[in-house]
């Protein structure tokens, strides 16, 4: 039977972002990397925030019609960030992911390190796996 863990399905190696980058580099770094948002993480690796392209979007056209730089991702981001930990359900997650907005959450460790990210595709990805399981055990 397939796991049904964060840990299992998360992105371990996921783009992030710094307070002081301007938005525009991070809008870069998430096209290219495909990633809907990204942890903001200090100098010292501690999350602070979590910029997502909605967050980016909204500011660049509030701004880019002016052709003004925009900002820092410190003065965009989410301040208060929903995170997972990596033993955490992935059916929790997902019933958690139908009640809030984010479709992408941060996975931290017990000591609040950044492990990864895990999106909701993750997730479908990880219950789908358990269904085929099952019905594999079944045949």
């Amino acid at each position: 039977m397939e796991s049904l863990k964060v840990i299992d399905y998360l992105n371990a190696h996921p783009v992030v972002l710094r307070p002081q980058m301007p938005i525009e580099e991070a809008s870069e770094m998430l096209t290219r990397s495909g990633q809907l948002g990204a942890p903001v993480l200090d100098i010292n690796g501690a999350l602070v925030g979590f910029l997502s392209e909605s967050d980016i979007l909204k500011k660049i056209l509030e701004t880019g019609y002016y052709r003004e730089h925009c900002y820092e991702v410190e003065n965009v981001m989410t301040k208060q960030v929903l995170t997972v930990k990596p033993y955490d359900s992935i059916v929790e997650l997902a019933q958690t992911m139908l009640l809030q907005k984010p479709k992408l959450y941060p996975v931290i460790d017990d000591e609040g390190r950044v492990i990864g990210i895990i999106s909701r595709s993750n997730v479908l990805t990880a219950i789908d796996r358990h269904i085929k399981s099952i019905y594999r055990q079944k045949a």
